[in-house]
């Protein structure tokens, strides 16, 4: 599937309090399963999505510094909870409180991750979001996207030394 260029919109797309987006996806990040709330939210179809990278959702106003944080933890085995703006195919936005976790084999190999999001409160959303321009900016300053990443990735861990808390306790803060 080619990669269309889509244009954020400033438009929330519908999510509702109390749905619970589901996907799952493989070592890589190409989805193997998404649940009908995650189809309808993101607009596109289930046959469009499975196989596709997790970043088709990927919103151009998300840090890529959070990403590494959570691709990090997650590949040595351990749970996160963050603060995700998603883009729908149609440009619309959605922000979610996603919980994302590795699935292990019997041998405690990990094989695979799974994600659970819900609606988050419009105040930790604020609150996110600020922080995540924050760190945009400092990204979008050099001229070479991995250092613009690292600096602003450098920029976070720096804030959570500051407060004394891991990224899980900031964000439950929220």
């Amino acid at each position: 599937m080619a990669k269309v260029k889509v244009t954020p919109t400033g438009r929330e797309a519908p999510f509702r309090e109390g749905e619970l987006i589901v996907s799952k996806t493989d070592l890589k990040g190409r989805i193997t399963y998404c649940n009908d709330v995650f189809v309808r939210v993101a607009g596109f179809q289930e046959r469009e999505l499975i196989g596709a990278p997790h970043s088709i959702i990927r919103h151009p106003d998300m840090p890529r510094s959070v990403f590494k944080l959570l691709w990090d933890t997650i590949g040595s085995g351990n749970e996160i909870f963050a603060y995700v703006i998603n883009m729908a195919s149609n440009g619309d936005h959605y922000w979610v409180f996603a919980h994302v976790t590795p699935s292990f084999d019997a041998s405690g190999k990990i094989v695979s991750y799974h994600s659970n999001r819900r609606k988050p409160r419009a105040d930790a959303v604020a609150a996110a979001s600020g922080l995540y321009k924050q760190l945009k900016a400092i990204e979008d300053s050099p001229t070479n996207r991995k250092d613009g990443m690292q600096a602003a990735y450098d920029e976070l861990l720096s804030i959570l030394a500051k407060k004394e808390v891991g990224y899980d306790q900031f964000v439950l803060s929220l």
